[in-house]
């Protein structure tokens, strides 16, 4: 069985048991967390949403919170003598799917 949940502007296909990488949720480690814009959720018939599915939630504790490896962007114009260089850590929150209602 599995389903496809929407968070951060992204979507997912999670079972139960997966820990997966999430933008930050505001939570803090060990509390529990219910994802409800639930897309699709498989379990020998596929059941699709319009947008979601009705009465289908995901429900997944928090293990840590976190960020991201470093990325570097460089910015550059030639012949002008300019450059600027930055660096981003993008924020995440780890957690594992405990139980797929649907």
């Amino acid at each position: 069985m599995y389903a496809i949940i929407a968070t951060g502007g992204k979507q997912y296909k999670v079972s139960e048991g997966d820990i997966i990488n999430v933008e930050k949720l505001g939570v803090e480690a060990g509390e529990t967390v219910t994802f409800d814009q639930v897309l699709a959720v498989s379990d020998n018939e596929m059941k699709v949403g319009s947008p979601f599915v009705d009465g289908a939630s995901v429900t997944a504790s928090v293990v840590e919170n976190g960020r991201g490896k470093k990325v570097i962007v460089y910015k550059y114009k030639r012949k002008t003598g300019y450059h600027k260089k930055n660096g981003h850590r993008q924020a995440y929150t780890k957690v594992k799917i405990e139980k797929i209602n649907a």
